[in-house]
């Protein structure tokens, strides 16, 4: 990667230009408005030396819509462009830029070699910090850039020293520390791929992923963090690996300083090393030679309703997908410091693991968002000195709801963004965070998935902020809302489909080697065009509100409503702590709407009064359709470790499906789902 290295990093670079690349209007005319882009900023965002390339090619765009659309409508074009951009043809060749669009199927730069590992430690220049790691406990830990790659080197060698090379998996039982990204990068360094499971998932979630891939190695947590309590994990890693025959190779990596052993009672048979030792022996770094579409990571779908879906995705087109998002969407620099609070399971990890793509300084946390208390993260980000900060959308609720006051607390002068997702932001939250979190910060609310491990849609430097609006579909994304018959709606719900192939789309599923569950789950609805399985709408500014899963899409009177618009009615109802609704069909045609609640401890109980007043929120905010037909008190709600609702499941759950078929070790609350199945069977 001769002089990649320089390139990226000139080219993420802020304050090189004096005027922006497009027309700035610094008028605020909307009253929904939290955020407007000035001149100042657009001058110094990625997007505008982009927009300069895109012009010494003779290609003009007067704002961010035309530039989509040229991205879209030409779209080997705008690859061609991005790949060149971030110096990748500094690196290698390639025969096409898309010599197949076909979906699925597609094929990308065709002929290109690209190693993900290596264009991550190609970005940073030496001595710069690469990544800093922090935990509950108060430890702290900083490697530059030099250090990173002497450590990814050593891990590399002491893998290939295990015989661990091209076409084996390598898993991680690791939390969100820094040893998680030099393992994931050696795997990379390797040729062998990576895949993770994070160590509060319970066992039975862990070996429901890690047997489809039979991980020829393993890097593996004593324990965690979170909560103020250390979690001693030494007991399951012993389980786990007693299930799994295919380890050869065990490193041990103390989270908690516990010790070097795995169990304190029963280790495992097979060769373990400690962490300290495998990078105590110096290496040369040596990287793969790796194809494109080489396999980079197995990521896995949340797994609530049958076997996790392993998503195989590859080095090239991770890299160019993270580069783009990252880099002219979310405009991260390499003199940001970007924190992303996250578990290792969740796809927002790799995110911020491509942070190392344009050289910038990434923040890992084991812990927990909320501790010491509500405030942890804004408390994290004002220690660390983080400019970007990522959470789930539960969190930033969670503050509004209890009015706290973060900008009081702390200095978070140095914050300029907030990446928000995970599930649907409430209006009063997206206001919260920019008038009480962090005034007058850039408040990114970006959708996309694990599926593509990035952002089908979110904001742009060039875009202003609108409360309850994600900004634009993503560059290079050809991202529609459908009817039924595969027609464009605009400004009503419809399907979210994506008719134009991505690089980061899977290169197919685990242990699904004719294509079949790749091909039912996305491309069965529409032939040759992506389902994502959202529920959307798109106004003709193209902004986009997310209504919920498509396949959790409420169908009252034949009118199909989305349940984001009641969650968004029950935020402001003080009572209700927090709430669940699912659409049943009945056995003879009937349609029946339950609501659950969760009342708040120190507000009155459920009662036909506060019944009556949720109806009437409901019915006076949005129709009558919305209305639900029985409201039921429980004591809490099941959501996915990224924090959206279990809606699918408990709906199956409540129409008859068993609760065996639910993966409890991914989601909190599983007891509930014992609830649900009980309450079927009293409703009969």
């Amino acid at each position: 990667m001769t002089g990649s290295a320089g390139s990226c990093r000139s080219l993420s670079d802020r304050g090189t230009r004096d005027e922006p690349a497009v027309e700035v209007n610094e008028t605020v005319t909307d009253p929904m408005e939290l955020w407007r882009p000035t001149a100042e900023s657009v001058a110094a965002a990625t997007m505008s030396r982009y927009l300069d390339q895109l012009a010494a090619r003779g290609l003009h765009f007067s704002d961010y819509r035309s530039l989509w659309t040229w991205s879209v409508e030409q779209l080997p074009t705008f690859w061609e462009s991005i790949w060149e951009f971030f110096g990748l043809d500094q690196t290698t060749s390639y025969d096409a830029v898309l010599a197949d669009p076909t979906m699925p199927g597609a094929e990308w730069f065709t002929g290109a070699r690209l190693n993900f590992a290596q264009r991550c430690l190609a970005a940073g220049v030496d001595d710069e910090v690469a990544i800093v790691g922090v935990t509950e406990a108060g430890s702290r830990v900083e490697y530059t850039y030099r250090e990173l790659r002497q450590q990814v080197a050593r891990v590399a060698a002491h893998l290939r020293g295990a015989g661990v090379g091209r076409g084996d998996h390598v898993a991680g039982y690791l939390p969100n520390v820094p040893e998680a990204v030099v393992a994931l990068l050696a795997t990379a360094a390797v040729g062998a791929v990576w895949t993770s499971a994070a160590p509060e998932f319970g066992t039975p979630s862990v070996l429901a992923r890690l047997e489809q891939v039979a991980p020829t190695a393993m890097f593996v947590a004593d324990g965690y963090h979170f909560g103020g309590k250390v979690h001693d994990r030494r007991a399951e890693v012993a389980e786990i690996l007693a299930q799994l025959p295919s380890v050869r190779q065990v490193v041990m990596v103390p989270v908690i300083g516990s010790s070097d052993s795995i169990s304190p009672a029963d280790p495992p048979a097979v060769p373990t090393k400690a962490w300290s030792d495998v990078v105590a022996h110096p290496a040369e770094p040596l990287y793969a030679d790796t194809a494109f579409d080489d396999p980079l990571w197995v990521l896995w779908s949340s797994g609530t309703t049958g076997s996790p879906k392993g998503i195989v995705q590859g080095h090239g087109g991770i890299t160019v997908e993270l580069l783009k998002a990252l880099a002219l969407g979310c405009d991260i620099h390499s003199d940001d410091r970007f924190l992303f609070v996250s578990s290792t399971g969740w796809m927002v990890w790799n995110f911020l693991v491509g942070g190392l793509l344009l050289g910038t300084t990434i923040v890992c946390y084991d812990g927990s968002p909320t501790y010491p208390d509500l405030n942890g993260v804004w408390a994290l980000a004002q220690d660390t000195r983080a400019t970007v900060v990522g959470v789930g959308a539960a969190y930033l609720i969670a503050g509004h709801r209890a009015d706290e006051r973060p900008a009081d607390r702390f200095d978070l002068s140095h914050v300029r963004a907030v990446l928000q997702t995970g599930s649907t932001l409430p209006d009063e939250a997206w206001r919260w965070t920019c008038q009480h979190a962090v005034p007058g910060v850039w408040l990114q609310s970006i959708s996309g998935g694990t599926d593509v491990c990035s952002a089908l849609a979110g904001a742009s430097p060039l875009l202003p902020v609108v409360v309850g609006r994600i900004c634009a579909p993503a560059l290079g994304v050809d991202l529609h809302a459908w009817d039924q018959d595969g027609h464009d709606v605009v400004g009503e719900l419809g399907e979210l489909v994506v008719t134009s192939p991505m690089p980061s789309m899977p290169l197919g599923f685990v242990n699904d080697p004719t294509g079949t569950k790749y091909h039912d789950s996305y491309f069965s609805t529409y032939p040759g065009v992506w389902r994502h399985g959202d529920w959307v709408s798109i106004a003709a500014d193209q902004t986009i509100t997310v209504a919920g899963r498509s396949d959790a899409t409420l169908n009252r009177m034949g009118v199909r409503l989305g349940s984001a618009e009641i969650y968004a009615v029950l935020d402001n109802v003080p009572e209700v702590a927090d709430s669940l609704v699912v659409g049943l069909e009945r056995p003879g045609g009937d349609y029946h709407l339950p609501l659950f609640v969760v009342i708040d401890p120190g507000n009155r109980p459920l009662d036909d009064n506060l019944r009556d007043k949720i109806n009437a929120e409901i019915r006076g905010q949005l129709s009558p359709r919305h209305v639900p037909d029985v409201i039921i008190e429980v004591a809490a709600v099941p959501r996915t470790l990224t924090g959206k609702r279990l809606e699918v499941p408990v709906k199956r759950i409540l129409q008859g499906e068993s609760v065996a078929h639910i993966q409890p070790g991914a989601i909190t609350h599983p007891e509930m789902l014992v609830w649900f199945e009980h309450h079927a069977r009293e409703w009969g």
